[in-house]
């Protein structure tokens, strides 16, 4: 009986000493991307696809890498918002690197918001959720040298970015 009672100890010992893995699940919801999707100005029901288009973040030389690429061919694309302010820049090149420069037009776009850190595990950390403010959510601007702006209109579709699964911004153009 003793030998019965002194193998369940152990076991007990061992067994409590066993701790989980702290490996965060890649199919984990993270810090959600900004989702933009393009519209044509003339047909505001058609998806219009930009063509070389080069998203740069304030103070950065380098666009974002969207897909494996910097540039940006599609009629919809997610960028990052910073997770330490209630603001981010950037410059929304488009035809970024045309050899014709009458077809290079930069506009600059500013988005504000407020965050909400949430805890998602041990193993995950934090994530970010954004909400852009109700009163002036974007401040679209022309580039410092006016080559007039090639984004016509914007819409707010989702003020809160809380995943990737839906369009948070209409860009018309």
């Amino acid at each position: 009986m003793k030998k019965i009672i002194v193998l369940l100890l152990i076991s007990c010992f061992s067994f409590s000493s066993c701790e989980k893995d702290d490996i965060c699940d890649g199919n984990t919801l993270t810090t959600p991307r900004l989702v933009i999707t393009f519209y044509d100005i003339n047909n505001s029901s058609t998806e219009k696809s930009v063509t070389n288009l080069s998203i740069i973040a304030n103070g950065m030389e380098d666009g974002i890498t969207y897909e494996g690429s910097t540039l940006i061919n599609g009629s919809t694309v997610a960028i990052p918002l910073k997770t330490d302010l209630d603001t981010t820049t950037f410059r929304f090149i488009l035809n970024f690197g045309s050899s014709n420069t009458a077809l290079v037009n930069e506009d600059i776009i500013e988005f504000n918001y407020g965050r909400e850190n949430i805890f998602v595990s041990r193993a995950c950390g934090f994530k970010t959720n954004f909400i852009l403010n109700t009163t002036d959510p974007i401040v679209h601007t022309d580039a410092p040298t006016a080559d007039l702006k090639w984004i016509q209109y914007y819409e707010v579709e989702n003020r809160t970015i809380a995943n990737e699964n839906e369009t948070h911004l209409k860009i018309y153009f």
